[in-house]
Parts: structure tokens; sequence; C-alpha cells
């Protein structure tokens, strides 16, 4: 029956004895109980084997008299049955668990004493001197001067003790590491040992309890995570499983030093079996829809410090659905949900207006809410059901007013609309599978209403028909199109670039200055009894999670479906008229092909190769019908192979300087090459010869792409240039006409360019390793990302139409090894995957990469999962250029060693 959560708050319990409590000692009714007497830091508590006996709890600064019998009565017949008696005489007394019922603490007031025996009579003078001690540290007044010498006490206890090597699983495990630290757990920490081993990771607690050695092997590690804790940098959390929400062991170290050092032994054990996540990493998934909302947001509650082991800290979820009142929850209605785009706070108008009027009016430091949107009573405020000994913990061994229990969500979300001061999101129990919480399945004395009513279950909305269909509809809400379409409001909120700063200001978004990280350096405050009243006041408060974004957070990709958003400014793209569920388009039974292509390509095999040119392959283009290849070549020429002859028909040389890319027009009449020379070269397939040159550049041509008339060029000169081409006509030897439209200034040289699906975004990255996104309607820069590659080979990325139609990721790679993700959107870099060689070219379904490396293999990736699942042996040197077919089953290679190379999927 004894936990830890019978402690006060920041109390230890140091050790137990076994003992007999006598209840009127040398009277006729005499009893005795056999039981456990628990020796902690600021309390006596004794816990009787008899579970119908109440656990008795001595506050220690309530006692007027601890001792042992004199020495000088030792031999009195009437106190020889008290021999190891410790007698303590006290003004007050709890009473808890009477009958083994979780209830209130019962409070006995006025002088009583309380006679304990000893089973190890010898014992009693090292008990009663820990207890005169720890009497002493109770008594003062200030409680930084008792926090002070309670941890005294409690380091020298550890000092005086070590790991009991002993308990290794195995005598042959090699000892890495020792040292101090303390078991975190809601409410309570239990200090203790730790050891690291090659094999495994202990916690000895100093008490024994809850078990003698708290084991974690190495090799079921799943993640470990630095903790904040107690607004220092001493925590460590290691899982064991997939389930986010609960993880195996919690630890706080004394110094970060200690955790440090544990987390790099732990960390360097499991780098060879487990990816490490970033929030970057899990966006990409959470954007792609590989994993849901609801995973997602517990990724970034782990990211950003929140852990179920810490009230303080726990994880933070939305209120999502806004209509409690209605018989049937229709989620294809946006009035159905809260708007995303706010805090709790400022979700009402008029109690807003208030406390921004309150808020300017404030001197600094100002803040808008004086409660926080998630603290340890708010939590335990949705938990009472199922964690009654939290809350008495909490609140000093009482429920709180019945009227103010969680009675009702609909009473409970018209308060966070309408209190004054009642700001709070919600706990991720609401939306999973355990519907416990909201059901008085304990039987608890929670007390009675105004109305005469007692605290029993929790009034559902009329659209529940119960709580296991209430969290039902609440998960099918939290992964609805409207949420997802939103969601990444909320993060720029709670986790993202409106928690601090102006940004949050405008937000209404603005919490006491204590709940940010970094709000106050614990270190600095030398007054130790500020320094505990001020960590009090922060655990009690709650905190703000950590800030894990600093630009605005991308939406999610939705699927063709209509938007639910309240304004057409939101509203996602749509076809106009969306083929009948019965109906298979041909652009659907392409898009499965392609699916299916991608989802094979492992299974490319070369198919043929030929050594066309003198020098490295730079650019393939191919005919519509797939049956003229045609290559450029740092041999200055342009060659035409046939696939059908296996020939080379045409070989062209315009300058004597290196060909950097090649395309063909429309209509296949045309092929347009870039040179080093500055010029671009226009050749007519159906007469053999250069038709056209567009001197355009100061500085070699790097890359050209073309769409609807249009040429785009990119230059070492620094520049892109967009031309207006008007073809001319070969017959009559008339040239073209070329029209500048546009000139994209760059810092730096421009290494490559390419154009979005939708032919409106422009990417270009440049030598020093920055990618630049353009709207090409307005010639106007929208983001610039710093990658630090050096020398840039960048893809937009191409969705298949179950995506919205706008491409929303981008890709680059250089030589730097690295394949970078950036959301075109936000210009965020959401992902990066190192290889082991620079990655010269590559193509990509927003998933999977096929990317031809600097060895010149082919390799295919898991950008998800940021591996290489295939390895592909073909070109003796570096692997120049790629050209992939629409359909994703046909490829051409071209590399260094000057061959080309074709590829095909076979199934």
């Amino acid at each position: 029956r004894f936990s830890l959560l019978l402690l006060n708050l920041e109390e230890y319990y140091f050790e137990q004895h076994t003992a007999n409590h006598i209840i009127n000692k040398d009277c006729k009714d005499e009893r005795k109980f056999r039981g456990s007497l628990k020796i902690c830091s600021k309390s006596i508590i004794f816990e009787p084997d008899d579970n119908i006996q109440p656990i008795i709890k001595i506050p220690l600064r309530d006692c007027s008299s601890i001792k042992a019998p004199e020495d000088n009565e030792a031999n009195n017949p009437f106190t020889q049955n008290t021999s190891g008696g410790i007698s303590v005489v006290c003004s007050q007394v709890f009473l808890i668990k009477e009958r083994n019922v979780i209830a209130p603490y019962k409070t006995v007031r006025g002088r009583t004493e309380h006679l304990f025996q000893l089973e190890a009579a010898w014992k009693v003078g090292d008990v009663v001197q820990t207890l005169h001690q720890l009497y002493r540290a109770s008594c003062l007044d200030k409680m930084g001067d008792q926090a002070a010498m309670i941890t005294a006490i409690l380091q020298s206890r550890l000092a005086r003790t070590s790991f009991d090597k002993n308990r290794f699983q195995s005598i042959s495990e090699t000892l890495h590491m020792e040292c101090k630290a303390e078991m975190v757990t809601p409410l309570v920490t239990n200090p203790g040992h730790v050891c690291v081993t090659d094999a495994n990771l202990y916690f000895q607690p100093l008490n024994g309890y809850p078990k003698p050695v708290v084991q974690i092997t190495l090799q079921n590690v799943r993640r470990i995570y630095k903790r904040r804790h107690g607004l220092m940098p001493l925590g460590l959390e290691v899982f064991c499983t997939e389930n986010d929400l609960c993880s195996d062991i919690y630890l706080k170290f004394y110094n970060y030093q200690d955790r440090d050092e544990v987390y790099f032994l732990i960390a360097t054990y499991i780098e060879n079996h487990i990816t490490e996540h970033t929030a970057e990493s899990y966006m990409l998934q959470w954007q792609r829809g590989h994993i849901s909302n609801y995973q997602y947001l517990l990724h970034l509650n782990n990211l950003a410090d929140r852990s179920c082991n810490d009230l303080s800290q726990y994880p933070v979820f939305p209120w999502i659905i806004a209509d409690y009142s209605s018989s049937v929850l229709d989620l294809t209605k946006p009035e159905t949900f809260r708007d995303l785009s706010k805090p709790v706070g400022a979700l009402n108008k008029e109690r807003l207006d208030r406390l921004v009027t309150r808020y300017q009016e404030m001197p600094d430091p100002k803040f808008m809410y004086g409660s926080h949107y998630s603290s340890p009573g708010y939590v335990l405020f949705y938990l009472v059901r199922v964690a009654p000994e939290y809350m008495l913990c909490l609140q000093n061994g009482k429920f709180d007013h019945a009227d103010r229990m969680f009675n009702s969500i609909a009473e409970t979300w018209k308060n966070c609309l309408d209190g004054a001061t009642d700001f709070k999101e919600l706990i991720p129990e609401f939306y999973e599978n355990d519907s416990s919480f909201l059901v008085n399945s304990l039987k608890l004395d929670l007390g009675k209403r105004q109305g005469g009513k007692m605290v029993e279950d929790v009034e559902l909305p009329p659209w529940a028909s119960g709580p296991d269909d209430f969290l039902q509809k609440s998960q099918e809400a939290l992964e609805s199109p409207y949420v997802s379409e939103h969601l990444h409001e909320w993060i720029d909120i709670i986790f993202g670039y409106k928690q601090k700063g102006s940004e949050a200001v405008a937000a209404h978004n603005v919490f006491h200055p204590l709940t940010y990280e970094g709000g106050v350096d614990l270190n600095s405050i030398m007054d130790p009894n500020e320094k505990v009243a001020l960590l009090t006041q922060i655990l009690e408060f709650g905190q703000t999670p950590k800030q894990l974004f600093t630009s605005p957070h991308p939406q999610r990709i939705m699927p063709k479906l209509r938007s639910l958003s309240r304004t057409s400014s939101h509203s996602i793209s749509i076809a106009e008229s969306p083929v009948s569920p019965n109906e298979e388009s041909f652009e659907d039974l392409t898009e499965e092909s392609i699916t299916l292509a991608w989802n094979n390509i492992a299974k490319l095999k070369l198919d043929k190769q030929y050594k066309i040119h003198k020098e490295a392959i730079t650019g393939i283009a191919v005919t519509c019908n797939g049956s003229s290849v045609f290559t450029t070549s740092q041999d200055s020429t342009l060659k035409m192979f046939s696939k059908d002859s296996k020939t080379i028909q045409r070989s062209v040389s315009f300058s004597n300087m290196a060909l950097s890319s090649c395309l063909i027009l429309p209509g296949d009449t045309t092929v347009i090459s870039s040179s080093w020379d500055n010029h671009i070269y226009f050749y007519s397939i159906a007469f053999g010869r250069q038709q056209d040159v567009l001197m355009g550049h100061d500085d070699a041509v790097s890359k050209i792409c073309w769409c609807d008339g249009r040429l785009f060029s990119a230059s070492w000169d620094s520049t892109v240039k967009v031309w207006r081409c008007v073809p001319g006509e070969t017959l009559t030897n008339k040239k073209h006409h070329f029209e500048l439209l546009a000139e994209l200034e760059h810092d730096v040289s421009v290494n490559t360019i390419n154009l979005n699906a939708a032919n409106t975004i422009l990417a270009s990255g440049t030598k020093e390793g920055t990618i630049s996104v353009w709207d090409i309607t307005t010639a106007t820069v929208l983001h610039q990302t710093e990658c630090l590659n050096v020398g840039f080979f960048v893809v937009v990325s191409l969705f298949a139409s179950f995506f919205c139609t706008d491409s929303r990721h981008l890709l680059s790679t250089g030589e730097d090894c690295c394949f970078k993700v950036i959301d075109v959107q936000t210009g965020m870099l959401i992902s990066s995957v190192t290889a082991e060689e620079p990655q010269r070219c590559f193509k990509w379904d927003g998933n999977t990469i096929l990317s031809g490396s600097q060895s010149g293999e082919l390799l295919i990736w898991d950008l998800l999962g940021g591996k290489v699942t295939e390895r592909i042996k073909g070109h003796t040197g570096a692997v120049m250029s790629m050209w992939m077919n629409e359909q994703c089953n046909s490829v051409i290679t071209g590399g260094e060693d000057k061959q080309i190379m074709f590829w095909k999927l076979q199934y």
C-alpha cells in the first residue's frame, strides 16, 4: 500500500525497518500492529501489514519528542517489552488508506504518543540519530535551508554506499561508469546509484524501493532523450518500446557531466541499431502521411522535453472539437472544430479584449495569461479518477472541491472559453484507447456538488454513446482532413515560431516569463530560499515546451479532397471534376503504375551500355517515342544515339568548350545545349544542323530548363535568366527571337536549376550551398536556405496527383554528401540524410531516392528511414547525369567513364 506518493513534494524516502506499532502501552487493551517503519526526509511513515489499519504519517515538524528508552530503564520489568522501541510524541498525525480505501487523508490533531518497536533492536540508536538530524532540518525556518540540509544528508548517504556489483546480470559484464542519480516518477524522485556496463543500464535505489535494482538491457533501447528537469539540463529518459508515451526509466543526475556521459555511452551502443530522429525528420514523415497526427504530436512532445514522468512538463495535446451539444458529430463542418490558429486564451474575443487591455497596462515583464495551458494540477484534473493518489499527493492529502472537478466535457470546454483564468489544453489520453480516466471505476468518494449530485463518471456530449465512443470520435476528429490542414497552425503556437517574441505577442500567446526555457537562470540565484521558492512556483505553474521550430511550420500534404477551411485563402487546390468512385481515369492508372515502379525500384537491372563520348557525359535527353537519345559531354560534342540501331547517328561540336546540359523542345524537332563558352545552342534534329545560338551569359552556362515557350538558363556569372523564345523557321533560315523577361541575381555561381511540376516555382542552387526558391510569375525570391553544401544538384519534388497540385518539397545534394529536404512553402529545412560519398544526380518520388554516386554505383534510399536499401553496380567513374521516363520504369545514366547505361525495371 505504501508508495512514494505518500511523501510530500521534494521529499525523500531513506530507509525502512520491520517494526511493531504499540498502541495503549502498559494498558489492558494494549495492541501491537506489525508493519514497516519508513524513515523519510520530512516524515515518519508506518505501514501496517494489516490492510484494515490505516497507514500512519507523522510530519517531523509536528514532533515534540523522538527518543529511545533511557539506559537506566533498560532493566525495568515494565519496559522490557519495549527493547528496540522508539517513542514519538507529535501534535498532528495523518491516517491514510484506512480499510485500504483511497480517500482524503484523515487528520488527527492534538498531542499523541506513538511507540515503534524495531525488530532489529540494535539499530535503534542509529535510527533515532537519523530522525533527530532530519527533525532539525524540518524545524529550520526557511525552505532553502531545509532543502540544503536534507540534500547534505542525502549526499552523505549516497557517498557511503555504491552500486552492488553482485546485481550484474553476467559476471562477464564490463563496467563503464557509475554515478549518483535519482529516478524520476510523477511528483516524486528516488535517489540511488546508476551503473552502465557494456550490456546494461542499472539503477539501484538507495532505499531498495520499489525493487532492489532496475535493469535496462541496452540492446532493447529504442530511443534516448536528454531532458530538462526542474529547469536544469540534468534529465535523461530511456525508451525500450515504440510507445512514445511511456518510457522505461527517467533519471535525474546531480551534474550535467554525468548525464552527458551516460547519454554518450548508451547512444554509442545503439547508434548502429537505431536512426536518431529529429523534429524535421518526423515532420517529413507526417507531411507525407507516413505517421498520423497523433503520432506526430507525441514525437514533438517528446522532442520538446515533455514526459509522462514529469507532470510539470506533461505531453500537451490540443482541444480539437468545439461542438459538445449536438446529437451527431459532423466532421465535415468547419464549425465543428476549434480554431487551431489561436491559443485557448484567444478563442473568446470578449475575454481576449479584456486580457489585452490588462496586458497593455501591465509593467514589464508583461504576460497575457496568469495561468498556463499545461500544469500538474491540470493534468491531474483530467486523470483524478485513475490517479487519485497523485492528486492527494499534489494537494496535501485532499481532493479538489467537487464543483471544480472534471465533471463534464462540455462544462470544461465552456470554462476554457469563458473562464477568467482557465486556458488549459488537453492531454494525450483524450486521443487514445483507454477510457478509464472518464469513469469512476475505483468508486472514489470525490465529493458532492452544490446540487447534491455526487461526482461520478465524466458527463459526455450527446454525440458520444459512451466513453469508448467518445475517444473513438475524438481520434477521428484529430485525424480528420480539417485538422490535418490546420494542425501546423497549432504547432506554430505551442512548439514553433509563435511561441516567443514578437510573433507570440501578435498571436496573443504570451505567458509568464518563468514558464519559458531560459526564463530564469537558477545557477545565478545564490539565495537558496529564493531558489527553492522560484523552483516550486515554476514546477506548480507549468512550463512551456522547448521551442522546436523558429520559422512557420509547413502544412500537411493533403489528398485530393475538398477543403474544409473556414476561408478560401486556406483552401487546397482540388480537381473541379473529381472522378466518380466507380471510374478509373487514365491519370489514376498512370499514378498506380508510377507507384508500382517506385515500390520495385530496387529491381532495376542493367540492360545495355555503350561508350559514346571521349569525356564525361553531362546531360541526357530522350525523344518522346524513346527511339533517340541525345547526350552532351565535356568533350564538347552533342551526340544522337539510336536505341534501335544501337549506333551514333549524329555527332555535333559547337565549340571547343564542354557542353553542360541538353533538352529537347516539344515536338522533338530541336535540341538545346548549354556550353561552358557562355552560349546556348539550338540544333535542328530534322535538318541536322545548328539552327541558332544565344549569347546569354558572361560565364559558363551550367543548366537549362524549358517551359511554355520560356527558356531558363543558369550560369556561373551568378544569374539565372528567363527568356521568351519565338522559334525560328529552318526552311527560311529565320532565327529564333529571344526576349529577356527576367534576370534572377545571385551572390555566386549558380550550378543548377529546376522547375516544379506546375512550372510556377524555380529552385536554384549555388556553388556555396544556397538554395533559392523563386516565384517565376513575379521574378521574386520566396525563400533562401543555407544548406552549407558545396555544389548543388537540386530537384523539385514531383508528387503524384493524390497530393496537392503544388510541389511541396525540394531535395538537394552536393559535395558535402548530404541529401536535404526543404519545404517549398516555408523554406524550412526539414530533413537531412548523409551519404558516404557525394551523390552527383538523382530522381525521387518524395519517399524513395534513386541516386548516382561519385564511385559509379546507383543507390536506392529510404528517405524517411535515412538509409540505403540497395546498391547497384554501375559505372566505373562518377554517375554524372540521369534520365527517367514518365512511367519511372526506364532509366538512362551517363558517367565519368564516358558511357551511357540503359536500365530497366524487371518485376
